[in-house]
């Protein structure tokens, strides 16, 4: 379990900051947890919550260790140029400390000026030992994390390889057992002829969503009562608001997220799946109905997961993003110069309610 135990080190030797520590302490205890239940989800009904839950755990995990190798590295050249400032120093504390250590104990005590100078060199360096003794503890403590830094690097290539491997094997794994999926209860039929009826006479998302709001207007779930409470679909960050133009000057009444490549997109409420496909140029959407006459257009995805008809519990996964992750190699190097974890890909969220476009950040905390 190599790769726990780094995370386990990252989590208790970071002197940086103590939150992506904690972090990374829960991301491992995460991983542990998540590798326990899919042991036993191949007989279990809740094959796709385990290996939900495993695939965010590996998410998490391999960013916690990015971070924390980023960490590493910046700290260990800190550690390096100061030593390098202090060569001078450090060579004449190691100078003292050899002509100490090779000089016999009698001879240390002796004062050419007889006892009195022998008593007044003793104070002096009863005197002096602490600062030295505190100089060499600091010294040595350098070192030794100087150490552990310069083997973590050296170890992080294959425990990289081995999370990049477990995390591509888990989203496989993922999409076979939603395929396979048989336990969810639908709020209607899919009409494959009605959907293609109304997507070939949509030109607009608009109209495609009022088509769908008024097909199959029958009651499901209802999340109005945490409105404005709920996490995103998707672990990112905003970075086109609310009808905010783009670089082209179009705005689009929806909000833009930054995320990783194959990051995992889940349903953070209980909701009605209207649509999943491809859809105009939005690349592959799927269009949820958390409650009644209100969809939730999430745009941008790779693969999405699920059937129109199906009501699928909070937590469920909904797709895939695209993107090629960075290898292990690219990883450490990127983190040998400080650079951050990329979100390089984009999820465009859209939320309508009784036919018009509104704020999303009205339902979702944007963070």
């Amino acid at each position: 379990m190599r790769w726990l135990a780094v995370i386990a080190f990252l989590a208790a030797g970071s002197a940086a900051s103590q939150t992506p520590a904690e972090d990374a302490e829960r991301a491992a205890v995460r991983l542990s947890d998540a590798r326990l239940a899919l042991d036993a989800a191949s007989t279990r009904s809740d094959r796709v919550s385990a290996l939900t839950e495993t695939v965010q755990a590996y998410e998490d995990g391999l960013a916690a260790l990015r971070d924390g190798l980023r960490r590493a590295a910046i700290r260990q050249r800190t550690l390096e140029a100061d030593l390098e400032a202090r060569s001078e120093e450090v060579a004449r504390l190691l100078g003292v400390l050899q002509t100490m250590g090779r000089a016999p104990a009698p001879i240390l005590l002796l004062h050419p000026s007889g006892p009195t100078g022998t008593a007044r060199s003793g104070m002096m360096l009863a005197d002096v030992t602490p600062a030295l003794q505190d100089k060499v503890t600091a010294l040595r403590t350098q070192l030794d994390e100087l150490a552990v830094l310069q083997s973590l690097q050296t170890d992080a290539l294959s425990v990289l390889e081995d999370g990049l491997a477990g995390a591509q094997m888990a989203r496989a794994a993922l999409s076979d057992a939603i395929a396979d999926r048989t336990d969810l209860p639908r709020r209607f039929a899919d009409d494959p002829v009605q959907t293609a009826l109304l997507l070939a006479g949509s030109e607009t998302l608009a109209a495609f969503a009022s088509g769908l709001a008024e097909a199959n207007a029958t009651s499901g779930p209802d999340a109005s009562t945490i409105k404005g409470a709920i996490p995103l679909p998707v672990d990112g960050r905003v970075i086109r608001a609310f009808e905010e133009p783009d670089a082209a000057g179009i705005a689009r009444p929806g909000v833009l997220i930054a995320t990783r490549p194959r990051a995992l997109v889940t349903t953070p409420v209980s909701a009605t799946i209207r649509y999943a496909g491809p859809l105009l140029d939005y690349g592959n959407v799927i269009v949820l109905e958390p409650a009644t006459e209100v969809l939730w257009v999430i745009a941008g995805l790779a693969e999405v997961f699920g059937e129109a008809g199906q009501i699928i519990p909070d937590g469920t996964p909904v797709g895939l993003m695209g993107g090629e992750v960075t290898g292990a190699q690219g990883i450490l190097t990127e983190s040998a110069q400080g650079f951050a974890e990329t979100r390089s890909e984009t999820l465009y969220l859209e939320v309508r309610d009784r036919q018009s476009a509104v704020n999303p950040a009205e339902w979702f905390v944007l963070p």
